[in-house]
């Protein structure tokens, strides 16, 4: 049984703005919201939370201050690296592990399947580990003012998290090395037209938003929280099978035989129908797949 309180977290702050919607908020605003070791832990945690906590439908991600995410801690990573010199030969580097992530991957996000959607409201950088997780959430809403990008070549380090091989399948090859390989910055507009992000939220004529970016993300997870949780999780798993490499006919025979009953068995189903019938809304009821 899933309590219904969520995980302890330092570095990130809960909210519920909404019915069935959580909203996350990275809490290091003078670190730009880079994660460490910790943070990954807890995220990876909230996470596996709220995809069990039948009232939950939605997750929301962004950051506080102007940032979203600058990545991983690279002072906890330099930590990680171990320098053995001597006077004969010259320095070498032993690398650890990166900062600890969990197998889910940076931010509990880059390597996720999990059950229910995540929305990222990127209000600002988004680099390294950051956009690593957007490579891999389900929708991103950008503000017009945030970019995105790959430094890690700048660094001696690679995005180990995920994001190499799904990032060509978003953008493709070219478009992809280009990123990683030059560590170019991305702008939101730029973005928008690789198909990296869904949706950006313009400047007024004083250059603030004309809608706070988590706004308009609450939005849509409103939308889609509005929607059976059941069909909603069945969807995106199947899309999701897809974006795994997983062949078209392959696929689908793998939902159906994964999913079918499950969702037939249900109450949504039937409400669904019924309301369809009965010319009113539907009464979702908190999903028990």
């Amino acid at each position: 049984m899933t309590s219904d309180r969520p995980p302890t977290a330092k570095h990130a702050s809960l909210s519920f703005p909404l019915p069935h919607i959580l909203l996350v908020t990275l809490n290091r605003p003078r670190e730009l919201n880079c994660i460490n070791s910790q943070g990954h832990a807890e995220l990876d945690a909230i996470w596996r939370w709220m995809d069990e906590n039948p009232a939950l439908r939605v997750g929301v991600l962004t950051g506080a201050g102007k940032a979203f995410c600058a990545g991983a801690d690279l002072k906890e990573w330099l930590s990680t690296t171990t320098t053995t010199t001597t006077n004969t030969t010259p320095q070498t580097h032993k690398p650890k592990d990166t900062p600890t992530t969990p197998p889910t991957g940076f931010g509990g996000l880059s390597r996720r399947t999990g059950k229910k959607p995540i929305i990222l409201a990127v209000n600002g950088l988004c680099l390294g580990g950051g956009s690593e997780m957007a490579v891999n959430a389900d929708l991103v809403i950008a503000s017009e003012r945030a970019y995105f990008g790959f430094p890690e070549v700048a660094r001696g380090v690679v995005a180990w998290a995920g994001a190499l091989p799904r990032l060509v399948r978003t953008v493709g090859r070219q478009r992809a090395l280009e990123m990683v390989l030059t560590g170019r910055k991305v702008s939101a507009a730029e973005a928008l037209r690789w198909g990296l992000v869904n949706e950006v939220v313009p400047m007024d004529a004083e250059g603030e938003p004309e809608r706070d970016v988590v706004h308009r993300a609450l939005e849509v997870a409103g939308r889609i929280a509005a929607n059976s949780p059941d069909a909603v999780m069945v969807s995106r798993a199947g899309v999701n099978l897809g974006w795994e490499g997983t062949g078209a006919d392959e696929a689908t025979v793998k939902l159906m035989e994964d999913w079918m009953d499950k969702l037939n068995a249900g109450e949504n189903i039937k409400e669904g129908l019924r309301a369809f019938v009965e010319k009113r809304h539907p009464k979702w009821l908190d999903s028990k797949l």
